[in-house]
């Protein structure tokens, strides 16, 4: 039983530095992995794209997905559609980078305090 703790402690912080070393590994993590808060955002802060593999309870948990916004705007695109709609996370996304306008819901899209934000971060 210890033998199987210590490997299973090896293989999380083997992952985790993959992860935060390149964001990508997490799509051939476990599901358990990519369910994982901690290895999910440290995945997403060095690749947005790595949201993608994230679990859709990660996806759909706003709490997450605003500290993820926070770090990477662009991983709105892969935030469930209930968040794309939610304005604070929204202004979070196009603060971050105003590319992520384009994730937004059609209301927010067309939100002059959230397209100023976006046009705002697309000149820096």
């Amino acid at each position: 039983m210890m033998e199987s703790n210590a490997k299973n402690v090896v293989t999380r912080e083997f992952v985790l530095a993959a992860v935060t070393e390149s964001g990508g590994v997490l799509e051939y993590a476990s599901a358990e992995m990519q369910a994982d808060r901690e290895f999910v955002l440290a995945a997403v802060t060095k690749n947005g794209g790595a949201m993608e593999y994230a679990s859709a309870e990660l996806r759909a948990d706003r709490e997450f997905v605003l500290a993820a916004v926070t770090k990477n705007g662009w991983v709105l695109k892969y935030a469930s559609l209930e968040l794309r709609a939610d304005r604070e996370i929204v202004l979070a996304a196009v603060t971050e980078s105003g590319l992520a306008l384009e994730y937004a819901s059609l209301e927010l899209q067309a939100d002059h305090e959230i397209v100023l934000a976006a046009v705002k971060r697309w000149r820096r």
